[in-house]
């Protein structure tokens, strides 16, 4: 992969998981280009996403949900934060997903959001390393 190329991040709500995600790759990986989206964003961040960022020291605050188009998905590598099927976004399956199958941190306590932020953390370690190992 090129750095050129796109990554993005995708789930439902656009609210959690995905922008936890985002937010790592832009502190670990700026050299990346990075998005995260939604089929049905919501219009704000989940309020403990960003407490358990922010206790690791990133601020996601400037990055809001925005709703996932095929344009997006065109040229990306698109990983699946684990909730889109195919009446969702039926175009996600004519190419090759990357599916983390990451629970969705909603109505979920602090901790059980601080260990998702965790899973996600080294999820995205792991991209990463993929990446530049294929650069």
């Amino acid at each position: 992969m090129s750095n050129s190329e796109k990554i993005l991040f995708m789930c439902v709500e656009n609210a959690g998981r995905s922008q936890m995600a985002e937010g790592f790759f832009h502190e670990l990986a700026p050299q990346f280009d990075v998005i995260s989206a939604g089929t049905h964003p919501k219009s704000v961040l989940n309020p403990k996403v960003v407490q358990v960022m922010n206790e690791i020291g990133i601020d996601i605050t400037k990055q809001k949900p925005k709703k996932l188009t095929n344009e997006m998905i065109t040229n990306s590598i698109t990983v699946n934060m684990g909730c889109v099927d195919k009446e969702s976004c039926p175009s996600l399956f004519v190419k090759n997903v990357i599916d983390w199958n990451v629970s969705d941190p909603k109505e979920q306590s602090l901790d059980s959001v601080r260990k998702i932020r965790d899973q996600i953390k080294s999820e995205v370690l792991n991209l990463i390393n993929s990446l530049e190992e294929n650069n």
